[in-house]
This record gives C-alpha cells, sequence and structure tokens, in this order.
C-alpha cells in the first residue's frame, strides 16, 4: 500500500473525504435503526395483541440501546486514538490500541451475557404491571442479551475499519446483517416455511441472528483490508495506558448513547403515569426518529476520525474544515429528515397499525419533536468534534445536558400538568425542544473555548 493512499485522511481534499467516508457510514448506522424498526413493524401487526407486544419491545428497547451504547462507545475510542496514532506514524500503538479493543468487547459480552441470565425480569417489572407485556418483554430482552456477542463485536470491528478509511466495508457488513434480520423477521415471527410461530421471541432471534452476520462479515473484513493494523494474541494483552486512551475519547460517547437509554427507561416511568398510549406512541416516535439521528451520528463518526488524524498531523487548515464541512453536512442530514417526518407522519404511524388516541399521538410528536432537529444535529456535530479535539468534557457535558438534564425533570413537569388537565397531553413532546435547543447555545460556547485552546496553536 503507497504510503498516499494508507494517509488519505491526510491528504485528500476534506469536503470530499468526509462525503466518502460519511456516506458509507450514515448508511450503516441507518441499518442499525433497520433492526428496531423491522422488528416493531412486524410484531405490531401481530394479531389479537399487536399493540402490547410493540409495547414490551418499547420497555426492553433502553437495555438494547444500552448494549449498543458501551459497544459504539468502546469503538468510538478506538477508532479516535487509532486514527490519531496513525497520523502520527505509529503503527504499534495502532495495533495495540485495536488489541485491546478486542479484549474490552469479551468483557462487555460477558457482562451482558449475565444480565440476560439473571436481571431481565426485574428490569422489566419495574416499568410495567402487566403481565402479558412483562412476559413478552422479558423474553425478547432475554434472547437480545444472551446472544449480543454479534452487535458488541462488531461495533468494535466496524470502528477498526472506519478508523482507517475503509467505512466501505463496514457497511457492506451492516448491510447483509440487516438483509438477513429483515427477511427473518416474518419467518420467525408469523410461523412461515414450516416453522413454528414464535412471535415476540421470533423478532428477538431474528435480531440477534442478524447482528452476528454482520459481525462475521466486519471479522472477515478486518483481516483482509486492515493491513496498516497487526494482530495477534500480544497486541490483546490489557493495557492500562491504552485503555484509559480508549475511554478518555470514548466514554463521553458511551454516555451520550447511554443517556439514551436512561432518558427512555425514565421517560416510560413518567409517561406511563398518563396512560400506557402515551408510553406505545414516544416508543414509535423514537424508533422511527432514529432513521434520522442515527444518520446524523455516522456523519459524526466521520468527523471524528478525520478531525483525530488532523489533529495529530497538527494541520490547523484541515481540522477547521473537517469542522466545517461536518457540521454543513450534519445540518442538511437533520434539515431533510425534519421535512420528511412533517410530510410523511400520518403514514408512518399507519405503518405500524397504529389507530385512535394512539396513532394521534404519535403523529403529533413527529411534528413537534423534529422541529428541535437542527439544534440537535449541532449538538451531535459538536460532540463528535470535542471527541476528536480530546475535549471529551465538554462532549460529556453536552450529552448530559441533551438527554437527561433538560428533558428528564421538564417531561416529569409537563407530565404532571398534563395529569392535572392543565395542559393537553401533547405538552410532554415540546420537552425535546426545549433540551436540544438549550443544549445547542452550550454547545456553541464550548466550541469557541475548544477552538482557542486546540485549534488556533496548530501550524
Amino acid at each position: 500500500m503507497s504510503r498516499e493512499k494508507e494517509n488519505r485522511m491526510g491528504t485528500a481534499p476534506v469536503n470530499k473525504l468526509m462525503l466518502s467516508m460519511g456516506i458509507p457510514m450514515i448508511i450503516s448506522m441507518m441499518l442499525q435503526a433497520v433492526y428496531n424498526i423491522v422488528d416493531s413493524a412486524f410484531v405490531s401487526n401481530m394479531a389479537g395483541n399487536g399493540e402490547a407486544a410493540l409495547n414490551a419491545l418499547t420497555l426492553a428497547f433502553p437495555v438494547h440501546m444500552f448494549m449498543v451504547a458501551i459497544g459504539i462507545g468502546t469503538g468510538v475510542g478506538t477508532n479516535a486514538l487509532v486514527a490519531k496514532s496513525l497520523g502520527q506514524g505509529d503503527k504499534k500503538k495502532a495495533s495495540k490500541v485495536a488489541g485491546n479493543a478486542i479484549f474490552l468487547a469479551t468483557i462487555i459480552y460477558i457482562m451482558f451475557l449475565v444480565f440476560g441470565l439473571v436481571g431481565t425480569r426485574a428490569y422489566i417489572s419495574s416499568q410495567s404491571a402487566n403481565a402479558e407485556i412483562v412476559e413478552m418483554a422479558v423474553d425478547y430482552l432475554s434472547i437480545c442479551c444472551v446472544f449480543s456477542m454479534g452487535i458488541v463485536y462488531f461495533s468494535i470491528f466496524e470502528k477498526l475499519l472506519q478508523a482507517t478509511g475503509k467505512s466501505m466495508y463496514s457497511t457492506i457488513a451492516q448491510i447483509a446483517g440487516a438483509v438477513v434480520n429483515i427477511i427473518l423477521d416474518p419467518i420467525l415471527i408469523y410461523g412461515m416455511f414450516g416453522l413454528p410461530k414464535m412471535g415476540v421471541n421470533g423478532a428477538a432471534y431474528a435480531t440477534v441472528i442478524g447482528q452476528i452476520v454482520s459481525f462475521l462479515c466486519a471479522l472477515i473484513f478486518y483481516f483482509k483490508v486492515n493491513k496498516e493494523i497487526s494482530n495477534g494474541l500480544k497486541y490483546m494483552k490489557p493495557s492500562g495506558a491504552i485503555i484509559k486512551g480508549i475511554y478518555a475519547i470514548g466514554f463521553p460517547a458511551i454516555i451520550a448513547q447511554a443517556l439514551m437509554s436512561v432518558m427512555t427507561y425514565a421517560l416510560n416511568v413518567i409517561f406511563v403515569r398518563i396512560n400506557e398510549n402515551v408510553v406505545t406512541a414516544y416508543g414509535l416516535y423514537y424508533k422511527i426518529q432514529q432513521f434520522i439521528l442515527f444518520a446524523a451520528f455516522g456523519l459524526r463518526d466521520a468527523i471524528t476520525p478525520i478531525v483525530s488524524f488532523n489533529h495529530g498531523m497538527n494541520s490547523r487548515k484541515r481540522v477547521k474544515d473537517g469542522i466545517k464541512y461536518g457540521m454543513v453536512y450534519t445540518l442538511v442530514i437533520m434539515l431533510a429528515g425534519f421535512v420528511a417526518l412533517e410530510i410523511f407522519a400520518e403514514p408512518f404511524a399507519k405503518i405500524f397499525g397504529l389507530s385512535g388516541e394512539t396513532a394521534d399521538l404519535c403523529v403529533i410528536a413527529i411534528r413537534i419533536i423534529s422541529v428541535s432537529y437542527l439544534f440537535a444535529g449541532a449538538n451531535i456535530a459538536y460532540q463528535g468534534i470535542f471527541q476528536a479535539l480530546d475535549s471529551g468534557l465538554e462532549s460529556l457535558i453536552v450529552s448530559v445536558c441533551r438527554q437527561f438534564l433538560f428533558v428528564v425533570p421538564v417531561a416529569w413537569l409537563f407530565a404532571k400538568l398534563v395529569i392535572s388537565s392543565v395542559f393537553p397531553v401533547w405538552t410532554v413532546w415540546c420537552t425535546f425542544l426545549i433540551a436540544e435547543g438549550v443544549s445547542a447555545l452550550i454547545s456553541f460556547v464550548f466550541m469557541k473555548r475548544v477552538e482557542k485552546r486546540k485549534i488556533n496553536s496548530l501550524a
């Protein structure tokens, strides 16, 4: 491999590089949303108890997102540290980072395996007293946790491919898993081709099989094309300094993703006090909007290695270009998402077989919350920039603000006013507009500080 090809993140025009790396990552992240959307679409149309099954998936969803949070957060730290090490010409360190990331993935999987075996019932029961919903949610979540090796290991190998600029391969792996999931969902849920009707359990098995397929594809691609990184057991030997370096960058990303789980769990508990229709409507809206937010996450994952690599090269111009184009492209994505959801709010609700109050609540949620997307896009882009510039604290604070501090207390207040009949039910959706708007102002202030400390001093 030529030096020029190897270091294209330091030589290619930044705007074109952002697109060539970002588009595959965007597709990859949006396909992650496919797992939850497809499951929900088929489950909600089950005869007799489709809406209860959809509610069960909503209760299980926070833990599934927490798995993604730890896997992706560890991967983001790995991605940035590998990219920066390669930018500095230190291939030995890059290889050690990759090996330690694989070691960490094993620990993460064992943790969720244990939770899947002993902890799911207590968790689900804390959100609902409906016996039918609890049983379906426990079954679904147990399967997803016990067989979580696919999503955990894929999160690492995906980021290792992206760190060297080979995001197309991670996208192919993601597509392979998504296709398998889509094919297996109706077969296992409804019982086709002689197989038994498995209902919610079938949705869980389709999901984990798809995730394992993605992992195996990414593993093969990694060993085949990532020639910049050396492999072997000696690189997997745990290093406190390497692990600290991974999580110094990745921990804010873990918190950012994990707070989505905490926020969803807390909102389930708050909204159920109004009625279960609000929980179902919010759960479905949340999965629909993942297509938009995950697209922004995908571009963020292109911003991070590009800015990090050029920061390692000490190139102020390329760092600034990475920030500029990353922000512009992210805002374009969010504007397109806002327009699409405003136009197609009602058809989206109908796809999932919703009717009556639940459908109305979901449509209103889509139309109100999507107004906040431009603020959310700026926050997501800033978080990727902060991570790339070793400003994890700023990224962490923005995450806490937009996904907890300005969400849960505000939602609790709105819910209390709704229950007291002071406000109509739809006002609870204004929570997200408030949270993203205030957080965007905080992000802008932080960016000015980071620019002064970390960018203006570069060559």
